[in-house]
């Protein structure tokens, strides 16, 4: 498989839209990369323009180490795999899996080799004589991967796969895929706006947002260490809450006023705002929700506490989500199932104080991390 490199790739229009600005990453071999961000963020184009398919306007696109920007997508070696499956309706699934190698000509027999291990790879093989119009969503996402795989590229690119399936076959195909990766140790590039998609396959994820790379980082790096308040609102599902707090310092004491509510910061936090002469500024106080639960789970841990009344409940099972105000701003908490909270109770709060994010309210970077 392959390595890439993108090195201040830019691409501007002939209207003089910026779509993406200045996209740096080093991409290892075998390393499962996923961009993703908001519709219109860029990361379909800067795939395009991984695979030729959209020119580069300035940067440099390097693929094994050999500047690949004026080489056309067919000589690139890089297999595409499209939301809507691009399948020929009229071909079988063995035909559309061997198209390519036939255009490059390869002997029947080999063609015929390569196809049948990807349909056993793909689980395809009992399906190989029907057409697309006969196959479920799922299946004909399969027959595209299975017509990248058979032609052993060095890079493959996916445009949001999953997007045209309901949500229990996303789930079946996020398996597949993650199996397909180790299976055949590729290297590849995966675009999606689904977080649960990028934090469930990812080994890094490019985070994105108008045309500009946020964070790049691991799943989990991502979820408890985000760089700025777009990435901390955009990864995790419930989203982030957010509360505006006033920062008071005094000595080494650094506490949070929001609202009613008032508490006093860890040390390793604290130093950070001493440290960045937060005091009398406004901050931007995250945590998750998660974090925001009704009863105390570790009394040695510091907590802040108040009272809020639910505006709605979310049974799930093995979690129960509580949305109410707090200060004039929405939030959200997760809370065992076991007691009953309906709309209106007013229910006693805490805040794992350990597990807050504080963020600069004007460069809305983080500043506790």
């Amino acid at each position: 498989m392959s390595s890439l490199s993108l090195s201040h790739i830019t691409k501007q229009y002939d209207n003089g839209f910026e779509a993406v600005k200045d996209f740096n990453i080093e991409v290892e071999d075998k390393e499962f990369i996923i961009f993703v961000g908001p519709s219109g963020c860029g990361k379909s184009t800067t795939l395009r323009m991984i695979a030729g398919l959209e020119e580069i306007t300035s940067g440099e696109l390097k693929i094994d180490g050999e500047l690949m920007n004026d080489v056309e997508p067919k000589d690139r070696n890089i297999a595409m795999i499209f939301q809507n499956y691009a399948l020929y309706p009229h071909m079988t699934v063995f035909d559309n899996m061997a198209f390519g190698l036939k255009l490059r000509k390869l002997p029947k027999d080999e063609i015929a080799k390569k196809v049948n291990h990807a349909a056993k790879i793909l689980g395809l093989e009992a399906l190989l004589d029907r057409k697309p119009g006969a196959l479920s969503g799922g299946q004909r996402q399969r027959v595209a991967m299975g017509r990248a795989i058979v032609r052993n590229p060095k890079v493959f690119l996916m445009d949001e796969p999953l997007s045209n399936l309901d949500a229990k076959l996303r789930v079946q195909m996020r398996v597949e895929i993650a199996k397909l990766h180790e299976e055949l140790g590729t290297t590849i590039i995966y675009v999606t706006h689904d977080q649960t998609e990028a934090m469930t396959l990812g080994t890094r994820i490019v985070v994105m947002k108008d045309g500009v790379v946020q964070q790049i980082d691991t799943p989990d790096h991502l979820y408890n260490q985000p760089g700025n308040l777009f990435v901390a609102g955009f990864i995790g599902s419930p989203q982030m809450n957010f509360i505006d707090a006033v920062c008071n310092v005094q000595g080494d004491n650094v506490t949070l006023k929001a609202g009613n509510l008032e508490f006093a910061l860890p040390a390793e936090k604290a130093a950070k705002l001493k440290a960045g002469n937060y005091n009398g500024k406004t901050v931007v106080v995250g945590v998750r929700p998660e974090n925001v639960t009704d009863e105390i789970k570790n009394p040695n841990a510091a907590y802040a506490k108040f009272s809020a009344k639910i505006n709605a409940s979310e049974m799930l099972g093995s979690e129960v989500y509580l949305y109410f105000d707090f200060n004039n701003t929405p939030m959200t908490a997760r809370v065992e199932p076991g007691a009953t909270r309906k709309m209106g109770d007013e229910v006693n709060f805490v805040i794992d104080l350990s597990k807050v994010h504080v963020f600069d309210k004007e460069t809305t970077n983080v500043i506790t991390n």
